[in-house]
């Protein structure tokens, strides 16, 4: 029998997609990381999950301030949503719980993306004709 040191792996079982066009939209590492941590963990049917910076942090070795400001780009440039939620002790006093992620369909992120890129456009055309004017004399 021949060696093989690459073991046979279930490619369903144990692995999980992300998206090529992520690549795309010039996430950090960092944000890059929390992403893949939360794609990892969401439920494949309704594309939620709730791990807290805590966890998340641990994961990906980030501390939780990190983890919090990963989480705020990610919905800046939606990816993400994320939603508080609550959660009763056994004596009935409500409590924050952890945020609900909810991972947002790569095509709106693109969408947004090519938004802002031409939007950023627009404002450096106007800079640049309101430069051309004041440089012409009159």
């Amino acid at each position: 029998m021949k060696y093989n040191p690459y073991p046979k792996r279930d490619a369903i079982k144990n692995y999980f997609p992300l998206p090529n066009e992520i690549f795309m939209l010039g996430l950090c590492a960092g944000e890059i990381s929390v992403y893949s941590y939360l794609l990892y963990r969401e439920n494949r049917n309704t594309f939620q999950c709730w791990p807290s910076y805590k966890t998340i942090g641990k994961a990906v070795g980030m501390s939780q301030n990190t983890v919090r400001k990963y989480v705020m780009a990610l919905e800046e440039k939606a990816l993400i949503t994320a939603e508080p939620t609550s959660v009763y002790t056994k004596s009935g006093q409500k409590r924050n719980g952890s945020l609900l992620y909810t991972i947002r369909p790569i095509q709106e992120a693109l969408d947004e993306q090519y938004r802002r890129q031409f939007e950023r456009l627009e404002v450096d055309t106007a800079r640049s004709a309101a430069k051309q004017r004041e440089e012409t004399p009159a």
